[in-house]
């Protein structure tokens, strides 16, 4: 891909690296760079004022050797009791010179070494005693450190003498660039070395993953059934979670396999009535149509039947569904008075704190729309559904409670209405499928149906589903 402008290379340089293994080295690569960038800067910067202390300390020394020496005579000029010891004061254009200037005269006294030059440094006020540090050129050219200390005779307290050391800081400056040349060959063998051990490092730190894609290509082929194997304590969640999400497939193609097989065997009943009804020729038209229309119903109660729980086999256990209740129940409220207008019924819902469903908005419409439906067709006057979240230990729970004031039921038939086709009263209409599609929705996401009396003096049913 070519880059047009800055622009272009700008996007490029965003662009996040798509290798782990290249962003982990270029991590390290910044890093160990940037560190002994730092650690290099900083030892030089110790080296150089270490060298430049102990430099500074010899001149010094020197400069107290020459003020030892140094007294006035009775001519009132300068002179040295005895001559400094060391040979290079005496050798010309050696690196090491003294020099001593009057008040009014400079270069009054210097050493052979000076030979015919003199130390030129500038102009200062210095105090008595006091020690002063300049750099300049000194013979031949050479940069040297001059130090230099203001002093009175004893005998002659008049006029300031100013004396001065030099040394050429060609031997200094040598030795600091022989540190930098072998610090920084020795930087660059460490930084090789730490790049070749994160290499090593991140090739072995990903090695775990080079297992994990094994064992993908392993599921992808069917030679495996899941992830095992032995990975990093950081990998185990993602294994877990990579495992469940298999079992969670493996089970809803198990269930659809089986929703297909019992839809299958539940239609072919009215499909057989059909055909034998088709074959019989001396059927009247209106008995053939009647039986007709009670066939298709009952398929398509069983259609339904079986795609609400294909559905919730599906949806159940899907991490991220989140279904609000109160404008599912609102909703129903709506749909069941104008259902049962004629009744004049009355439907009190009463939905606590906001509240959300675990699970797909149709399947709780399905679950609680036939709650509902049932208990209007029973009710006498009035129809009320509780919403709440009990507290307690475990996962969150959301309880619906549906009250009717009709003639309830008997304890010894709750079980028996809770199986497919049961039905309390073979005159009403109804295919008795209601609350067998809620109890066994109920059960795929993990809740419960159940049966009792209810304080208006009907049926009441109680539905515990997984909130969130």
């Amino acid at each position: 891909m070519k880059a047009d402008g800055p622009v272009g290379w700008r996007a490029v340089l965003r662009r996040p690296i798509a290798s782990l293994r290249l962003r982990l080295f270029a991590g390290t690569l910044v890093g160990v760079v940037a560190a002994l960038l730092v650690a290099g800067l900083v030892l030089c910067d110790l080296f150089r004022e270490q060298v430049s202390h102990q430099f500074d300390a010899g001149l010094r020394a020197r400069l107290d050797q020459l003020t030892a020496s140094f007294e006035v005579g009775a001519d009132g000029r300068p002179l040295l009791v005895s001559e400094p010891a060391d040979p290079r004061w005496r050798q010309p254009l050696s690196g090491l010179y003294w020099q001593i200037d009057g008040p009014r005269q400079a270069a009054l006294l210097r050493s052979r070494s000076l030979w015919d030059t003199t130390l030129a440094v500038p102009a200062d006020v210095a105090a008595d005693g006091q020690v002063h540090v300049h750099e300049t050129t000194g013979p031949g050219g050479l940069k040297v450190r001059v130090m230099e200390r203001a002093v009175r005779s004893a005998e002659h307290p008049g006029p300031l003498w100013m004396l001065r050391v030099a040394q050429d800081t060609h031997e200094m400056d040598e030795a600091v660039s022989r540190f930098v040349g072998a610090l920084l060959t020795s930087l660059v063998v460490l930084a090789v070395a730490l790049l070749a051990a994160a290499v090593a490092q991140v090739a072995v730190g990903l090695a775990p993953l080079r297992s994990l894609q094994a064992a993908v290509t392993g599921l992808r082929e069917g030679r495996l059934q899941r992830l095992d194997g032995e990975f990093p304590a950081e990998l185990q969640p993602l294994i877990q979670d990579f495992n469940s999400v298999l079992d969670q497939n493996a089970q809803v193609v198990e269930r659809a396999r089986t929703q297909a097989g019992n839809l299958a065997h539940a239609i072919k009943t009215p499909l057989a009535v059909l055909a034998n009804a088709a074959a019989r020729p001396e059927a009247a038209p209106g008995e053939l149509a009647r039986l007709v229309e009670e066939q298709v119903e009952q398929a398509r109660q069983q259609v339904n039947w079986h795609l609400a729980r294909a559905r919730a086999a599906a949806s159940a256990g899907m991490p991220g569904l989140r279904t609000p209740v109160a404008p599912v129940v609102a909703g129903l409220v709506r749909v069941m008075s104008r259902v049962h207008a004629e009744r004049a019924l009355t439907i009190d819902p009463h939905v606590g704190t906001p509240l959300s469903f675990a699970g797909e908005e149709q399947d709780l419409q399905e679950m609680l729309g036939n709650l509902l439906d049932n208990a209007c067709k029973w009710a006498r006057t009035t129809v009320s559904i509780d919403v709440s979240a009990p507290a307690g230990p475990g996962p969150a729970t959301l309880c619906l409670v549906v009250d009717d004031d009709g003639p309830g039921l008997p304890a010894q038939q709750h079980e028996r209405m809770l199986a497919r086709g049961a039905r309390a009263d073979e005159q009403r209409p109804g295919s008795g499928l209601g609350l067998a599609i809620v109890h066994d929705l109920a059960r795929l996401y993990g809740g419960a149906l159940r049966l009792s009396g209810s304080p208006r003096g009907g049926l009441r049913v109680q539905l515990d589903l997984p909130a969130i």
